[in-house]
């Protein structure tokens, strides 16, 4: 009932986060807050993947406003019968939702596969990926950390903003496969009919 009854209030919560999504994707831009050097020759890759800014942003935003938009009750009356056109809007709400769960999936994969690797950054062999063998060991080996001489503190500055985009992706699964669930049980359970009568 709960679940039901929070349907419509889990896509006004995707539009915060994916916002969000976007400006911490941004910050990614400029290591430990001050702009690249060299145009941005200095930043790792997974930052022009524009997984915050595209896929857990944009996307989510756009599918957020759609599904925002399918719970209104103006919505356009595709069928004659009531509980049809309810059903017609439910089923939309499902494909927009697991469409988000994909997105935001995906981001979350690839923000913890940079997480992983580790950040771009200059040590005494120059600039490279100096974490990426160690299979995210790096994490806590904070000793480990100082290896990186510039920018000063990539390290910290690259674990938090992909731990941070790692925690908004996945809330955004979690929330799209709550919105589908909700939807499912409206439709399946008795809110409004499946059959057109």
């Amino acid at each position: 009932m709960a679940l039901e009854a929070c349907g419509s209030c889990l896509s006004w919560l995707l539009i915060p986060l994916a916002l969000w999504s976007i400006v911490v994707n941004i910050l990614l831009y400029f290591p430990s807050g001050k702009a690249p050097d060299a145009a941005g020759s200095q930043l790792p890759n997974y930052v022009w993947y524009f997984e915050g800014i595209c896929f857990s942003g944009g996307m989510i935003l756009l599918l957020a406003v759609a599904l925002v938009t399918l719970e209104c009750s103006v919505f356009y009356r595709c069928c004659r019968s009531e509980s049809c056109n309810k059903t017609y809007r439910s089923f939309l709400s499902i494909v927009l939702a697991l469409l988000g769960a994909a997105f935001s999936g995906y981001s979350c994969i690839v923000f913890t596969l940079g997480l992983i690797q580790g950040p771009f950054c200059n040590s005494p062999g120059g600039w490279d990926y100096i974490f990426k063998d160690t299979a995210g060991g790096y994490l806590r080996d904070y000793s480990a950390w100082s290896r990186c001489t510039e920018p000063a503190n990539m390290v910290e500055w690259h674990i938090i903003l992909l731990s941070v985009l790692v925690a908004l992706s996945g809330l955004q699964v979690i929330i799209c496969f709550l919105k589908v669930a909700a939807e499912l049980k409206r439709t399946l359970c008795g809110t409004y009919s499946v059959f057109v009568q």
